[in-house]
C-alpha cells in the first residue's frame, strides 16, 4: 500500500483544522494535542466521557487481537477491502474512517489488500484507549520492521481515540466510513464524507454465533427484522448476506470470542460456566455488509 497522511482532523473543541507541529497537533485557536509514544492522539475531551474508561476494556482488546489474528473473520475483512476499493479511482488517494476500529484489524486488512495504484489514507478511531494504544503500537512495529528498526519510522495509519458521537474530523472530507459490529452516528457519518461517499457497515446476522448463543442462554430471543431503509442523508447502494462456518478449538480461544461480544455481559454466570467447558466449538459467522451513499444536498 501507498500510504499518504491522514490529514481531514479537527479540533475537538472548536471544529478547526488540526496542523502537525513536531510531536503535536494544533488548532488556530492554539489547542493542543499531544501525541502518544506509540503514535497515537487522544481527541475525546473528558467532558465528553460518559466513564472514566470508555469503550473496550484492555483484557477485552487483547482477546480480540488473539481471536481476529487466528483468522476466523478474514473473510469478512476481504469482502469488506474488496468494497471500499472497488469504486476508487486508480492512482487517486482513498481517504478512510473506521468508526469503531479497535486494535485495528480490518484497516490492516485493508491497507494489505490494497495495491500501490491505490494509495490510502486511513484514520482508526475508537472510544478505547487500550484499543486504540494497541493498534497504533502493533502499526509502529510493523513500520519499524519494515523500515529496518528506524527511529525515524511512524505508523501508516493515523489513531484516534475519540467518540462517533462527535467525530474529530472536517466536513465533507472522507470517501469511505466504515462501521464494523459499532455504534453508528448516522449524521456524523454523513457529515464526514463528501458527496458519494460511502457508508459501509457489518451488523450482525440472525444467525451470528448462533451455537455459542444456544449453549450460553436458555433460549434465543427471536431476532429483529433487519431494517431496508437507508438512514437519513444516505441511499441504499446494496446489501450483502456473508455466511460462513468457524471452528475455534480451545478453551482460550472460546473465552477470547465471548469476551469480544456483548454476549459476555448478557449471559448468566450459568451460561458463561457452559462456555467455560467446551473444548471446541463450530459456529456460524452471518453478517450483513450495507452500502449507503451520502446524498448531495
Amino acid at each position: 500500500m501507498s500510504a499518504l497522511p491522514f490529514t481531514a482532523l479537527a479540533c475537538p473543541l472548536d471544529g478547526a483544522p488540526l496542523q502537525r507541529q513536531a510531536v503535536s497537533l494544533r488548532c488556530p485557536e492554539g489547542h493542543c494535542f499531544d501525541l502518544a509514544a506509540q503514535g497515537y492522539v487522544n481527541l475525546l475531551p473528558v467532558q465528553n466521557k460518559r466513564s472514566r474508561d470508555p469503550g473496550d476494556s484492555k483484557e477485552m482488546v487483547a482477546a480480540r487481537r488473539r481471536f481476529l489474528e487466528a483468522g476466523h473473520y478474514k473473510p469478512i475483512a476481504d469482502a469488506v477491502a474488496q468494497a471500499v476499493l472497488a469504486c476508487a479511482v486508480p492512482g487517486r488517494t482513498l481517504t478512510c474512517l473506521d468508526a469503531g476500529c479497535g486494535e485495528g484489524y480490518y484497516l490492516r486488512q485493508l491497507a494489505a489488500a490494497a495495491a500501490e495504484a491505490r494509495p490510502l489514507a486511513l484514520a482508526g478511531l475508537d472510544i478505547s484507549k487500550w484499543a486504540v494504544q494497541a493498534a497504533a503500537k502493533r502499526d509502529l512495529q510493523d513500520a519499524r520492521s519494515q523500515a529496518g528498526a528506524s527511529a525515524s519510522a511512524a505508523p501508516s495509519t493515523t489513531w484516534i481515540v475519540g467518540s462517533n458521537a462527535g467525530l474529530p474530523v472536517l466536513p465533507a472530507t472522507l470517501d469511505r466510513v466504515l462501521c464494523m459490529f459499532g455504534f453508528p452516528v448516522y449524521p456524523e457519518f454523513a457529515r464526514v464524507l463528501r458527496r458519494g461517499g460511502e457508508l459501509l457497515q457489518v451488523d450482525a446476522g440472525p444467525d451470528h454465533l448462533r451455537e455459542l448463543r444456544e449453549v450460553i442462554y436458555p433460549t434465543l430471543k427471536p431476532e429483529r427484522p433487519a431494517s431496508r431503509s437507508a438512514p437519513p442523508g444516505f441511499k441504499l447502494l446494496g446489501t450483502d448476506s456473508l455466511r460462513f462456518q468457524i471452528h475455534v478449538d480451545g478453551t482460550a480461544a472460546i473465552a477470547d470470542l465471548l469476551a469480544m461480544t456483548p454476549h459476555l455481559y448478557r449471559a448468566t454466570a450459568e451460561g458463561r460456566a457452559r462456555a467455560a467447558a467446551l473444548s471446541a466449538l463450530t459456529m456460524t459467522v452471518d453478517v450483513r455488509l450495507a452500502r449507503y451513499q451520502r446524498l448531495t444536498d
